[in-house]
């Protein structure tokens, strides 16, 4: 399949999922949406829970870049921000807070959260593995933990508690996780 048409039918399947949920996200209307033949979505992917899958791991509306500012405080801030604009900005917010959501009750989507967040850590890896080169972190650090709590304190912030977050939140996070204060 062609990349753009692929770009098209995962956009149209986390479109519908964000406005509909994923109980009512079905792909005889991705195939409507996306303009192509539902036998061709069910030919790539099985199932709505495989499409979804694909959708979130590989769609271009939900990537992050990978920044590289010179400075591991630098780059987690701007992993943050990224993150925040994930949560907080359209279509992307809605994407993710549907998709978790469904996740808890359908287990074949809780796999694909796994691969989401599995997929965006290897990303993210090489922010550490520079960090490292420059004697910024310490060889025993984890960096997933460091991910999950400032990951973490977004998703609480934003999608729990319903707070905007200020243009100091991404330094103070980084500096509560790093230097252990808040």
């Amino acid at each position: 399949m062609a990349p753009r048409k692929q770009q098209e039918i995962f956009q149209a399947t986390l479109g519908l999922l964000a406005e509909r949920g994923y109980e009512r996200l079905t792909v005889e209307g991705v195939a409507e949406r996306s303009g192509v033949n539902k036998t061709t979505i069910y030919r790539w992917w099985p199932s709505k829970a495989a499409l979804l899958a694909a959708a979130l791991v590989e769609a271009d509306v939900l990537a992050v870049d990978t920044p590289d500012t010179g400075s591991l405080r630098g780059d987690l801030e701007a992993l943050v921000r990224g993150i925040a604009a994930l949560l907080t900005q359209a279509p992307a917010a809605g994407v993710a807070v549907a998709a978790l959501g469904a996740a808890v009750h359908h287990p074949e989507l809780a796999e694909a959260a796994r691969r989401f967040f599995a997929d965006r850590f290897a990303r993210e890896e090489q922010v550490f593995e520079r960090a490292r080169r420059r004697g910024e972190l310490r060889e025993d650090a984890d960096p997933m933990l460091i991910m999950d709590l400032l990951g973490g304190a977004v998703w609480l912030r934003v999608v729990f508690r319903g707070l905007a977050l200020d243009d100091g939140f991404a330094a103070e996070a980084v500096r509560a996780v790093l230097d252990g204060s808040a």
